[in-house]
């Protein structure tokens, strides 16, 4: 194993950051990697550090933003502070931004002239909705964001109005994306020798990280895209249903034939599902009667009892838990997965503590949040010395960053095709390692060779079908490994072990390998041994509790929704290139663990630091919306929907103007947060009023117009026909030889000045490329080659199952 002496990735990193609020979380994961992150905001300190609510005078999620930060205190309208700024960015190696966030846009900053006084700067520019786009002015908060991304629409139950999702889960998972374009920029920048402009959309990052429409799927849809769902709320319950208990609620997933013979076996082996036909998920799902009969099954027992029974049997099972349960957890604890952090004076809260580990050692929170200019001195006379960098390579041009590295990939469904797709994207060479004996999941079709899921998620990537439980399949993967730079998987953990093929056995073969492990729960603890998906990990971790509607306790509504698997695909992804950059100063590798229950916490990091304070008795408000209207409304039209959110005072009186209710403007009453939250009926039923003639996009228009963030309600298949999406070129329509039809596919990781769209070779059949890897990459000749088909060793396509049928 890599000495962990090596440090943290991003030692010696030299961060700028200028970004307000939630999306602050790009700066604070670079800290929490090694980065120096230094907080620039003006000398009275930035808005959103008193925003509501708060504990004493800091802001819950300035501090949950801005952790392991320090702060250095200009005001950038003032010539002699924005010279200071312009010292400071002239030797750092990057610039995080947020001007297009802003009312007014901020201060300028000059950033081509920062560029050409330093070549090698990455900038990353965020906006809502683009710098260049006609929407360039349009406002976003995280409900607008669902909105247009396409999610709202399928968050909710048939027959009832759209639900927003807890949290501000699109906002974080654009974060995630952010991160990414920034160190594959940075990488590509330390070899070439020249930075880049990102321009970073947040609805572009929520779009494609929280779960894309047009991205790859789960096994429960059976192949079927987003796109062609039914225009409302589908019914979906049943993919992976809740079901009440002695003392709550469980979800279970069963997916896998084998997991629906153990769970035919506890119902007692029914003749009523004892037809092979309740194999397929497609029968399972047709059936009436199939959950009320594990209904009566779970009524008497506890949600503990099942969970231990669940697991015996093999099928997948969780506790559907509330957030202050899931925060007492064993596993959280035995992984040190929170911590506890003074916040402001003699105010101590349990918060996230980091989202991975660097070998096997957590990457956790960097410090507290940090007053105002507490790194003025120290920073102002020069930024800490940084680790020697590599030579650049003159001969380089500016073409994909990854470029030269390959990637062996084990990884399956949607975790394993991110992670492996988005280093693909970005110029490596990923090669898919399969097994026709346990075909990946998201290999399911109805028939066809290939399904749209897994074109869109395994695009630019090879095919090689391995046996790793035979000894000759083993053998070809050490040597593949000894040529190697990245290992991916994301099998329950002790699956490579149990294969003789641990981490410190690959690391021992070629020292170099950066290899990487996703699972539910962590490589440790009493739960990591444990099946997870994503819809059981949000179950465990406290967040399907919060995805109800509030008059009704058993409207669970995020059983369409695949979260966290992409955003875990790009923390997965940026975390090899934060190893790749370690390995550019010290030559070796290491290992990178995500628990898909940990990114979940530190996306929930405001409320789990508003619930730790609320109880040991600090006062933080009560959990409510943040101001009036907050929410979804409905608009002309069947089922049509608008995202309405005013944020303060400003927005209030915007509000007043567009509605042309002077009568509301003048309401004293109504002049502040508290009094809208105690007037919400009347101010709702006015906004109704006014909404029941106007279509979405009619509403939301006028509303931006005036700087209020709103946005119609999208559904997954108006993506594509949006002017906002076809300005930014989102996607692109693509094909490939085994379907019949074209079909859409993202376009781009960031828009930015240098940095290459991503080509799109068509996604491999099972053991496309297997005879051509192993002559290329081993020197394998013929006779050898068709020894190890025979053994059974190597696998090429339609030797075994390429399409498997639900």
């Amino acid at each position: 194993m890599t000495d962990a002496a090596n440090g943290l990735p991003l030692a010696g990193l030299r961060v700028l950051d200028l970004v307000e609020g939630a999306p602050g979380s790009i700066g604070r994961l670079l800290a929490e990697w090694g980065a120096t992150v230094v907080r620039v905001e003006p000398r009275a300190g930035g808005a959103d550090r008193y925003a509501e609510p708060r504990i004493g005078e800091l802001s819950i999620s300035f501090a949950v933003a801005n952790f392991g930060k320090a702060s250095v205190a200009l005001d950038l309208d003032r010539p002699e502070d924005l010279a200071q700024f312009s010292k400071l960015a002239r030797s750092a190696d990057i610039l995080l931004e947020d001007a297009g966030l802003r009312r007014g846009h901020g201060a300028e900053l000059g950033i081509e002239e920062l560029r050409r006084s330093n070549p090698g700067l990455v900038v990353l520019s965020l906006s809502g909705f683009g710098r260049t786009t006609s929407f360039a002015g349009w406002q976003a908060t995280d409900p607008v964001l669902h909105a247009m991304s396409g999610e709202l629409s399928r968050s909710g139950l048939p027959e009832r109005e759209p639900l927003l999702p807890p949290g501000d889960l699109a906002i974080q998972c654009a974060a995630s994306q952010g991160l990414l374009a920034v160190l594959a920029s940075h990488f590509g920048s330390l070899l070439g020798g020249e930075g880049d402009w990102l321009d970073q959309s947040l609805l572009d990052g929520a779009a494609a990280a929280l779960d894309p429409g047009y991205g790859s799927s789960g096994s429960a849809a059976q192949g079927v895209p987003a796109s062609k769902l039914p225009r409302g709320r589908p019914e979906a319950r049943f993919q992976y249903p809740i079901i009440g208990c002695a003392d709550g609620y469980v979800r279970i997933c069963m997916l896998a034939p084998r997991q629906w013979q153990a769970m035919f076996d506890w119902l007692g082996r029914p003749e009523e599902f004892a037809d092979p036909i309740f194999n397929t998920l497609r029968a399972r799902y047709k059936s009436k009667t199939l959950i009320p009969r594990i209904a009566t099954l779970f009524a008497g027992k506890t949600s503990a009892e099942l969970q231990v029974e669940a697991q015996k049997r093999g099928i997948p099972l969780s506790p559907v838990v509330a957030l202050d349960q899931a925060l007492s957890a064993p596993q959280f604890a035995s992984r040190s997965a929170l911590v506890d952090v003074e916040i402001a004076s003699g105010v101590v809260a349990t918060v996230p503590n980091g989202v991975v580990e660097f070998d096997g050692i957590r990457a956790g929170l960097a410090g507290g949040p940090p007053a105002i200019g507490s790194g003025q001195d120290a920073i102002i006379q020069g930024w800490p010395t940084r680790p020697a960098r590599p030579p650049i390579d003159t001969t380089r041009s500016a073409g994909l960053p990854l470029a030269g590295l390959r990637v062996l990939d084990l990884g399956v469904i949607v975790v394993g095709a991110e992670t492996g797709r988005l280093l693909a994207d970005l110029g490596a060479d990923v090669i898919k390692i399969e097994n026709a004996s346990f075909p990946d999941g998201s290999r399911q079709t109805r028939g066809e060779p290939i399904s749209v899921s897994f074109a869109v998620g395994h695009r630019n990537q090879r095919s090689l079908g391995l046996n790793l439980r035979s000894e000759e399949g083993k053998n070809l993967f050490r040597d593949l490994a000894a040529k190697a730079d990245v290992i991916l998987s994301n099998f329950k953990p002790g699956t490579l072990e149990s294969l003789g093929l641990a981490p410190e056995t690959l690391l021992a073969i070629n020292p170099r390998l950066v290899i990487v492990d996703s699972s539910a729960f962590g490589p440790t603890g009493p739960e990591s041994r444990r099946m997870g998906y994503g819809p059981l990990v949000r179950a465990a971790a406290g967040l399907s509790m919060q995805w109800r509607y509030p008059d009704d306790p058993a409207s669970f509504s995020d059983a369409l929704t695949v979260y966290p698997d992409h955003v875990c695909g790009r923390i997965g992804a940026a975390g090899v290139i934060a190893l790749l950059l370690r390995r550019l100063r010290t030559g070796e590798g290491g290992t990178l663990s995500i628990a898909q229950a940990e990114v979940m916490l530190g996306h929930m990091a405001p409320e789990i630091l508003r619930v730790s304070a609320q109880s040991q008795g600090h006062d933080v408000g009560a959990h409510e919306l943040p101001d009036v209207p907050w929410g979804v409304f409905a608009c002309a039209g069947e089922d049509e929907w608008c995202v309405i959110t005013v944020r303060d005072d400003v927005d209030w009186q915007a509000l007043c103007r567009v509605l042309g209710r002077a009568d509301l403007a003048a309401n004293a009453a109504l002049t502040d947060r508290r009094g809208r939250l105690e007037a919400r009926g009347v101010i709702e039923a006015a906004l109704q009023d006014w909404l029941s003639d106007r279509t979405p996009d009619v509403a939301a228009r006028a509303l931006q117009a005036e700087g209020i963030p709103a946005a119609p309600m999208l559904r997954v298949a108006d993506l594509p026909s949006h002017p906002y999406f076809r300005e930014r070129e989102f996607l692109r329509l693509v094909s490939h030889p085994q379907i019949d039809e074209p079909f859409y596919a993202e376009n781009f990781v960031s828009h930015a000045q240098r940095l290459p769209r991503p080509p799109q070779c068509p996604a491999p059949l099972q053991g496309e490329h297997s005879i051509a890897l192993v002559r290329e990459l081993l020197g394998l000749d013929e006779r050898t080659i068709e020894r190890l088909i025979d053994a059974g060793a190597l696998e090429v396509a339609g030797q075994g199952v390429v399409g498997a049928s639900p």
